[in-house]
């Protein structure tokens, strides 16, 4: 059955996670430990980042953790606040955070909506600043549907959200490919009966990608050529 919807990702697809989530991290570890530079750099190994080097490990749950679950890391380092309370924070300065876009997004998308497509995003950041992200881009209106590991649907790998996007459109998840740069995105798309395509703007590499995926791409320009192949 040919794809008729596109279902992205946010970091790591539609924007370069390096870019993006390495101010983030440092922004974000000063604030919480004072900025004290000696006590963020040992906080910021728990997550995989790398305050020295500015950089993730591969196997960082920064990648493809929820908030959440990044908190929940971090809440043994503070012992005088609560996971909620860390994700309040995550999520404040997840929403400020600088976004590089890995393709020029409003001509892209606006290229796919001309031939018929239909957009989503489903990401396991949080429904807010995922959309303060898209807002800030010019290009929230441009999907059909968007959804945060809090919007209801749960968070990926489980299929909730990709489901949640086909009904929402009226497709079949056979109609729909989800587009992402971690397993965590191509195992979801697996699991909800999706075509799967990985891209190379993340952490991950091919080789990383390749055993869930139908195609892995170096971004989503490349999209639209793979498609018509």
């Amino acid at each position: 059955m040919a794809i008729s919807a596109l279902l992205f990702d946010k970091d790591g697809t539609l924007f370069d996670f390096a870019a993006t989530w390495e101010s983030f991290a440092r922004a974000f570890l000063l604030r919480v430990c004072d900025n004290d530079e000696i006590r963020a750099t040992a906080v910021g190994l728990t997550i995989g980042f790398d305050m020295q080097s500015n950089s993730f490990s591969p196997d960082s749950i920064v990648i493809a953790g929820t908030p959440s679950e990044i908190a929940a890391t971090l809440l043994p380092h503070f012992a005088d606040t609560t996971q909620d309370a860390l994700v309040v924070l995550l999520n404040e300065e997840a929403a400020t955070a600088p976004q590089a876009e890995a393709v020029p997004l409003a001509s892209f998308l606006d290229n796919l909506r001309e031939k018929g497509f239909k957009l989503g995003v489903a990401t396991n950041d949080a429904e807010a600043p995922a959309m303060a992200h898209l807002i800030k881009a010019g290009v929230s209106e441009r999907f059909d549907f968007i959804a945060g590991f809090d919007s209801g649907h749960g968070a990926k790998p489980g299929p909730g959200q990709l489901l949640a996007f086909a009904k929402h459109i009226g497709m079949e998840p056979t109609q729909i490919a989800m587009v992402g740069d971690s397993t965590h995105d191509l195992i979801a798309g697996r699991a909800a009966g999706m075509t799967t395509i990985g891209v190379l703007t993340g952490m991950a590499q091919a080789e990383d990608l390749a055993p869930h995926a139908d195609v892995v791409l170096p971004d989503i320009g490349h999209i639209p050529a793979w498609l018509v192949a």
